[in-house]
C-alpha cells in the first residue's frame, strides 16, 4: 500500500488540526516501530475517556504499538469500556453490536481478501470479556471452528465494568462485585484452553505488566492469523473503579495476581504456526 494516503494534500496544511499533522509527520505508519520505541513517535491512542488507571487503556496503548502493519489493519470492537476509546484510535475501526464482533470481523476479512487479493490486510478483534466469553462466545467459537483468518484479543477486566460491575464468566470465583455482593459462585472460564481446542493455531495469555512479551505475542498472533489460522490473545486488564483499588496500583495489582497464580502467562502454538513463525523470526535474526 502506498503511504501517500497519509500525506496532507497540498494547500490544506494550514487548516488541518495539529494532532493530525503530528500523526502524519510522527506516527508509526510504515516505520516498523514497536513498544520499545514508545516515547519517540505519536501513538495511535493518546487522550481517551477511560478511568484513571484503567487496565484496558494501558493494554490498548501497547496493542496498538505492537501492530505489525497498522496502516493496513482494521480493528473490530464491541460494546464495552474499550468501545469508548475506539473513536480516538488512529486506525480503521468498526463498532459492532454486543457480542457479534467475530461474525463482523469474519465477513470483513473475507471481503478484504476479495477486494485486495494481493495486499496484506489484518483484521483484529478487540473486545472485553463480556463480549468475548459470555454474550459473544457462540460467534467467537464459530469463527474459530471455521478457521477464519482473524485475531481475537480479549481485554480481560474480569467484569461487566461499564454497566455497574456485574460478574462475568471471567470473574474469579469468590470475587465480590457491586452487583455480586455475596461473591461469584463459579470459577473463571479457561478461555485459552477453549480457544486451543476450538481450532486456534496460536493462543496466549499475558498482561501489560510485561510489555515486550505482550508485543511479541500480539505480533505472533496477527502473523499467524494471516497465514496459518485463527489466533487468540487474552490480556489481563484490571478495573480500578469496580475492584476499588487506587489508579496507581494497576500494575502492582497485576503482578500480585500473577505471583499468586490467579493469572498465568501462557502460550500455545500448533506445529504449522511454529514452523511459520520460526521462518519469520529466524529471518529477522539474520538481517
Amino acid at each position: 500500500m502506498s503511504k501517500n494516503i497519509f500525506r496532507i494534500s497540498p494547500g490544506f496544511e494550514d487548516i488541518m488540526p495539529d494532532e493530525y499533522k503530528e500523526l502524519v509527520e510522527s506516527g508509526p505508519y510504515g516505520k516498523d516501530l514497536g513498544v520499545s520505541d514508545m516515547g519517540t513517535f505519536k501513538e495511535l491512542l493518546e487522550e481517551h475517556p477511560l478511568c484513571a488507571g484503567c487496565g484496558l487503556a494501558l493494554s490498548l496503548r501497547l496493542i496498538l504499538a505492537s501492530l505489525p502493519n497498522p496502516e493496513d489493519t482494521v480493528i473490530v470492537g464491541s460494546t464495552g469500556c474499550s468501545a469508548l476509546a475506539f473513536p480516538q484510535v488512529a486506525v480503521h475501526n468498526i463498532h459492532s453490536l454486543f457480542g457479534n464482533q467475530n461474525a463482523v470481523a469474519s465477513g470483513l476479512k473475507r471481503a478484504l481478501k476479495l477486494r485486495f487479493p494481493d495486499k496484506v490486510k489484518d483484521v483484529v478483534v478487540i473486545a472485553g470479556d463480556g463480549a468475548t466469553a459470555d454474550i459473544g462466545l457462540d460467534m467467537v467459537m464459530q469463527s474459530w471452528f471455521r478457521s477464519e483468518s482473524i485475531t481475537t484479543i480479549m481485554l480481560d477486566n474480569e467484569a461487566y465494568a461499564n454497566t455497574g460491575g456485574q460478574e462475568s464468566g471471567m470473574t474469579q470465583q469468590g470475587a465480590v462485585m457491586n452487583m455480586a455482593p455475596k461473591g461469584k459462585n463459579f470459577p473463571k472460564i479457561s478461555l485459552p484452553e477453549i480457544a486451543r481446542e476450538a481450532g486456534c493455531s496460536y493462543v496466549a495469555s499475558i498482561s501489560p505488566a510485561q510489555p515486550k512479551r505482550l508485543e511479541k505475542m500480539v505480533r505472533r498472533a496477527i502473523l499467524t492469523a494471516r497465514e496459518v489460522g485463527p489466533s487468540y490473545v487474552q490480556i489481563f486488564s484490571p478495573c480500578p473503579t469496580n475492584y476499588k483499588f487506587k489508579p496507581q496500583e494497576t500494575v502492582s495489582r497485576i503482578k500480585q495476581h500473577q505471583k499468586e497464580g490467579h493469572y498465568q502467562t501462557k502460550e500455545y502454538i500448533n506445529t504449522a504456526a511454529q514452523e511459520y513463525l520460526a521462518s519469520i523470526e529466524e529471518g529477522k535474526k539474520n538481517e
